[in-house]
């Protein structure tokens, strides 16, 4: 069991005035549907941008822990940094995007297995068949004071990428690992497979 930080505190930007963690998957928000999703990995942490945030409606309900980062809007990097820091003590923590719609509970637990299989790494992540890097990400704790340097929109690459030989791949048999839903058009798109 490790802490899942679920990171929903961007702002949807192009969804073109749509929040795209509240549009419904499966009768209940992007958002909730991620929080179940994560059941039984570990404690589950939300980072959110503000403590009175229309998707905290999307919490109701559940135990999971609200992560407030006032800076979310600097990007994906302030988030980051700042909900890490707003983690219990733990020996791993493990991140996910909120829009990442393909990943299912078992994904998260094979990846959590796979930490515990190749224990001489310091990062372990889901992957495309093909080898791109995606999610879940689980990292070491070793790894928490390098968050205090993430900055802006790039997200942890600059934290990954120098870690690529103790970072664990495991791939699975699609795209799922990083196939998250960004504009109404993707959300589009992923509707209609669901209707054929």
């Amino acid at each position: 069991m490790i802490p899942v930080l679920i990171l929903a505190a961007g702002q949807s930007s192009r969804m073109r005035g749509t929040d795209k963690l509240m549009c419904d998957v499966h009768g209940v928000p992007l958002l909730r549907h991620q929080i179940d999703m994560a059941a039984g990995v570990g404690p589950i942490y939300v980072a959110l941008p503000a403590d009175n945030h229309p998707r905290l409606v999307a919490l109701e309900g559940t135990v999971v822990t609200p992560l407030i980062v006032p800076d979310a809007s600097e990007g994906i990097g302030a988030t980051m940094r700042d909900a890490v820091a707003q983690l219990p003590d733990c020996d791993a923590f493990m991140i996910i995007l909120g829009d990442l719609i393909s990943l299912a509970n078992s994904d998260l637990m094979d990846v959590l297995n796979a930490k515990n299989a190749h224990k001489d790494n310091l990062i372990w992540r889901g992957a495309t068949p093909d080898g791109k890097p995606g999610h879940p990400i689980i990292f070491d704790a070793s790894l928490r004071p390098a968050f205090t340097n993430l900055h802006g929109d790039s997200g942890g690459e600059s934290l990954v990428k120098p870690l690529a030989s103790q970072t664990h791949l495991h791939r699975f048999n699609d795209n799922r690992a990083r196939h998250d839903l960004d504009t109404p058009e993707d959300w589009s798109a992923w509707q209609s497979q669901l209707d054929h």
